[in-house]
């Protein structure tokens, strides 16, 4: 009787080094939008800065330019004070772990019995910026808008993900009357 033999699809241990994307790497920006569905936003045409709150004051301009440039091309203008609206941002950032596993060692074809396995924790950080509209004259929240975006240690990079989420926030704005 003849017994069958497997052959491997390496004839040699070969390194095979496999690293498991992290998570934050594989995540797009997530971005999240709601209003208050009683509010007429076809009244409302001029915009007033509140407060912007970053960490970084070199932030701040960035911040108020992103969100000014969307509700432009929407149709409001900005005022410097007395607006229909007044805006508000905060921005935070915190320090989150994900976990990367790298394989070595494989000498076959399937996953059981060979190499090692190395985990390591790794930190990055996520950046998240909330936008707030109120009525003015009533102090009444309109709008909010949440972006969550992996940060980068290139300031270029993150200036980039700023706009890119902030026109992600203002895609559908202002919202259809009634929804």
């Amino acid at each position: 009787m003849m017994k069958a033999r497997i052959q491997p699809l390496f004839p040699f241990p070969v390194l095979l080094i496999l690293a498991l994307v992290p998570t934050h790497f594989a995540l797009s920006q997530k971005v999240l939008v709601d209003w208050d569905r009683g509010a007429d936003f076809s009244k409302y045409k001029t915009f007033s800065w509140g407060r912007v709150v970053t960490i970084n004051p070199l932030w701040d301009g960035r911040v108020e330019s992103a969100i000014a440039g969307q509700l432009t091309v929407k149709g409001w203008t900005y005022v410097p004070e007395g607006g229909d609206t007044t805006v508000m941002a905060v921005q935070a950032t915190r320090t989150k772990p994900t976990l990367v596993t790298f394989y070595d060692g494989f000498g076959g074809w399937h996953w059981r019995g060979f190499g090692t396995s190395t985990t390591t924790i790794e930190n990055y950080k996520e950046g998240d910026l909330v936008v707030d509209i109120f009525d003015t004259s009533t102090e009444r929240l309109l709008w909010r808008g949440v972006a969550v975006e992996s940060l980068s240690d290139s300031s270029e990079k993150n200036i980039k993900a700023l706009n890119k989420a902030v026109q992600k926030l203002f895609e559908n704005f202002p919202p259809p009357p009634g929804k």
